[in-house]
């Protein structure tokens, strides 16, 4: 667990030094686009909307097309529309991966996601092949400037949540899947937007990786995350933290 929140960071990291904003800006107008097909247009009124619209602000998306992306995702201007699809498999190792999608396509994004495990020695499996191994929780995000882990920790508690992660970075606050609204709505409240507010799944238990596997396993984490189809991706290593240093770099 704390392995794979590693590597997110690393890899947010290398995206904005390798300057991948035009890949960032599809997966949120992929999220903004569903997001209002599914809910009310309406931030206010829409939490999905909501988040996604928080997370075009963070990566400097224009106004005009986080809007003209809601347009679409309501009916007012054509444009495709997606499917959400979650894949379930094992990497190297043994690792449990979940990935899920939006898509257009569900053949060609089953077809890139069972070729990508099957070239690192992995295999893809059927719906809930490993979900058992993860717990679905909700999860709100805070960079680590807004307060103090004390005061993180205190407001989270208050308002229902179940933990709080504080690193060097970020404050990453978990909760039970039902109550994910109300505690990002408090701490908004308090401490402003968040960076991310969403459902995620959190592995149960770590499955230790190192050598060769290790390393195949995140290029195969990177060659999924680097889909445009591919939205989030979860898995249930623990690798040492001077390995995935090196290997990330």
């Amino acid at each position: 667990m704390a392995g794979h929140s590693q590597f997110k960071n690393i890899m947010y990291r290398k995206g904005a030094q390798d300057k991948k904003r035009a890949k960032i800006f599809t997966k949120i107008i992929r999220e903004l686009t569903t997001a209002a097909r599914t809910g009310l247009p309406d931030v206010s009124a829409n939490p999905r909307l909501r988040a996604a619209v928080n997370a075009a602000k963070l990566a400097n998306m224009p106004k005009d097309t986080v809007e003209r992306a809601i347009r679409r995702g309501s009916g007012e201007e054509g444009g495709d529309s997606y499917d959400e699809v979650r894949y379930e498999g094992y990497g190297p190792g043994g690792i449990a991966i979940i990935v899920e999608a939006l898509t257009d396509n569900r053949n060609r994004t089953a077809s890139d996601i069972r070729a990508a495990f099957t070239k690192a020695g992995g295999n893809l499996g059927e719906s809930n092949s490993v979900s058992f191994l993860f717990d679905r929780l909700g999860e709100v995000l805070y960079s680590a400037g807004v307060a103090s882990s004390d005061a993180m920790f205190e407001a989270a508690v208050e308002v229902g949540a179940d933990n709080v992660e504080s690193g060097a970075e970020q404050h990453i606050v978990t909760c039970a899947a039902d109550d994910l609204n109300a505690v990002r709505d408090a701490l908004e409240r308090r401490f402003g937007a968040a960076q991310s507010a969403k459902l995620v799944w959190r592995p149960k238990v770590g499955t230790p990786v190192s050598g060769d596997d290790a390393d195949t396993l995140l290029k195969l984490l990177e060659t999924l995350e680097d889909s445009d189809d591919v939205q989030n991706v979860y898995a249930n290593f623990e690798m040492a933290d001077d390995v995935l240093q090196r290997l990330s770099a």
